[in-house]
């Protein structure tokens, strides 16, 4: 059989197939039909392949011939593509409607908590059980609230750029960078005794394992009479041990905050290698989880507080790497992804 009988028994049988394909009305008929003529193993890719050995004399003949069903048959396929789109909407909109009265007879898996919410409950509990009083408080605040009550000179590298993400067209106005905020509003509408904690997200200009650029913290401040760094060592240790089990080893590192004085980060044994060093902890068996210290006279100097009279300490720490270290977690960023499999694995409901 020569190239242009080939050529037009492929037409008719496709103008019949063309014909089963526009009845069934269907996008994977569309599909099928597409795939036996212009797939790689389809009729009219045999019929290209024939063409490349037929003899010169024949060529111009049969390569019109093989162009022409080609193009016939591409034209016809893409105007059904078109035609497969209204099929669909009108599957979607004859659709029976779904009847919510019956009852469910798949087995459907429940979701769970989120990682950060299930440790967030957690830190909620336990603080509470201290007598600790929970606070909310604005993610956009004044520069007044985040930084300068806060004993935060204009000077400090926190305020640039890299670090803060301030509002365009808001005068000193930024998406705060610590719940500390929520401190000074309850200082200023408050008076002592004070005992608070203020669960909230905060967000920093900053992205690698174990940072984000929102990411969840707490801040904690007690404010009395008397109230001495002993009293914030053994709030701090409580609180850890009552989260990673009483046999967790915990250190404090003496640091700067400008908001408090003395000042010191805690941190906790690495829950990945357990202390041995890896790469999540940069090998040195711990991770960071806040900082903490007595508040700055000039903060209370700030809210009206008598720092003659009254004594505090103040800590902040990051919900999300309490949660890394006691989920054992290589990546902080494992808690934003999304991943199914992974949110799979908690609880579908805290303690």
């Amino acid at each position: 059989m020569s190239l242009l009988e080939k050529s037009e028994l492929i037409k008719k049988e496709f103008e019949t197939d063309h014909l089963a394909a526009i009845d069934a009305a269907k996008p994977e008929a569309v599909e099928t039909l597409r795939l036996a003529y212009l797939g790689r193993k389809g009729k009219l890719t045999a019929l290209m392949e024939d063409l490349r050995n037929a003899s010169k004399e024949d060529r111009p003949a049969a390569g019109k011939a093989v162009n022409l069903v080609r193009h016939h048959i591409e034209a016809a396929i893409d105007e059904l593509k078109s035609m497969a789109r209204s099929w669909e909407l009108a599957a979607i909109v004859n659709r029976a409607p779904i009847d919510i009265t019956l009852p469910v007879t798949e087995d459907r898996s429940v979701g769970s908590i989120h990682p950060v919410s299930l440790m967030r409950q957690q830190l909620i509990k336990i603080f509470r059980t201290l007598g600790f009083t929970v606070v909310d408080g604005p993610e956009i605040d004044f520069d007044f609230f985040n930084f300068s009550a806060l004993n935060i000179p204009d000077n400090h590298p926190a305020r640039d750029m890299q670090d803060t993400f301030y509002i365009d067209g808001a005068e000193k106005m930024l998406l705060r960078t610590q719940t500390s905020n929520i401190q000074i509003h309850t200082m200023m509408n408050e008076k002592p005794p004070l005992r608070v904690i203020a669960p909230g997200r905060v967000f920093r200009c900053d992205s690698d394992m174990t940072h984000t650029p929102m990411f969840h913290q707490i801040e904690g401040f007690v404010v009395d009479e008397n109230i001495t760094f002993a009293h914030m060592k053994g709030t701090i240790d409580t609180f850890l041990k009552a989260i990673f089990g009483s046999t967790l080893k915990t250190r404090l590192r003496p640091s700067f905050f400008p908001f408090v004085e003395p000042g010191a980060e805690f941190d906790v044994e690495c829950g990945v290698c357990k202390g041995k060093g890896c790469r999540t902890c940069k090998d040195t068996g711990w991770i960071e989880i806040g900082g903490c210290g007595m508040i700055h006279p000039n903060v209370f100097e700030a809210v009206g507080y008598d720092s003659s009279r009254y004594s505090g300490f103040a800590f902040g720490f990051g919900i999300d790497r309490i949660a890394m270290n006691r989920f054992a977690l290589p990546d902080l960023r494992q808690l934003f992804e999304g991943d199914y499999e992974f949110l799979g694995n908690f609880p579908i409901h805290s303690n």
